[in-house]
């Protein structure tokens, strides 16, 4: 808030505010689509496989950034009312409460993609040995580590976001998992052709290897998605953290609504392409929808 009164009388950008409509129905649609999701892996036991059960965490990520949306338009309603203030006791262990939330979903997402990458990594260059190493009780157990950490994670960040040695590596992992996940894409898309011909003489080796690059090339259109929809507020959060009062800055921190609609955004755009790239899924979907064996 005072950011954004700064921001007013240091340039002539005026803050730039999104319909509280707008992030209701947006937040409504991310959430029951990635709820469907969920369902149909659920209740598809052909989908009981490591690589849906990443991207179950994928949407629980999702959904729990678009339930932060929602609830914190409802405390800012409640705050315009006169139910709840700003600054009560309440209402800062409130506003930390959601906070962590919306950590965990960055977190969450940011993991979530790192495990369906490296399951993709062994996918295509372990064809043969991939249901040796990873495991389903092997991929529960990785996402038990990865929510626990992130838990923690959004706990400590939440609790002492005033501090810079907390905000800077909070926005430092944010590029680097980025830059790991590329760094395996680049190896993987290197190295795919020479692997899809060591293993020619194998039967249904085209097949699979085609079903791997499909894979692959799901999961760059993820990458890609995610970093539209959140970049802007993780760049946000670092121009508010260090440079507040920088005319120039204060003109991008104006856009603040827009870069949070823009998240709740990627909760949306994620179960599309799930539906639109997995034949299994679409299936599932068809027969939920007109509750048909």
């Amino acid at each position: 808030e005072n950011i954004s009164d700064f921001s007013l009388n240091v340039t002539d950008c005026t803050q730039v505010v999104v319909p509280e409509e707008v992030f209701f129905t947006v937040a409504a649609a991310g959430i029951l689509e990635n709820l469907l999701i969920l369902i149909a892996v659920v209740r598809n036991k052909n989908l009981h496989l490591p690589m849906y059960f990443f991207i179950c965490s994928l949407a629980i990520s999702d959904m729990l950034g678009s339930l932060y949306k929602t609830l914190e338009n409802i405390f800012i309603i409640l705050c315009k009312m006169g139910y709840l203030t700003r600054h009560g006791d309440f209402e800062k262990k409130l506003d930390d409460a959601m906070d962590s939330m919306f950590i965990l979903s960055l977190l969450g997402s940011i993991f979530s993609l790192l495990a369906i990458a490296a399951d993709r990594y062994i996918t295509i260059f372990y064809a043969l040995r991939y249901h040796n190493i990873m495991t389903l009780r092997r991929a529960l157990v990785i996402l038990a580590i990865i929510w626990t950490f992130c838990a923690g994670s959004s706990i400590a960040i939440a609790l002492f976001s005033y501090e810079a040695a907390t905000v800077i590596p909070f926005t430092i992992l944010f590029p680097l998992m980025m830059f790991f996940i590329l760094c395996l894409y680049v190896h993987m898309f290197l190295l795919a052709r020479s692997h899809a011909k060591m293993i020619a003489s194998l039967p249904t080796s085209t097949v699979h290897q085609r079903t791997n690059m499909k894979g692959a090339i799901t999961l760059t259109i993820f990458l890609g998605v995610f970093l539209c929809c959140w970049a802007p507020f993780v760049l946000h959060i670092l121009l508010a953290r260090f440079c507040p009062h920088n005319p120039y800055c204060a003109c991008y921190m104006s856009i603040f609504h827009v870069n949070g609609t823009l998240i709740m955004c990627n909760a949306i755009i994620n179960p599309m392409i799930f539906a639109f790239r997995s034949p299994e899924l679409r299936s599932t979907f068809k027969k939920m929808f007109y509750c048909s064996r």
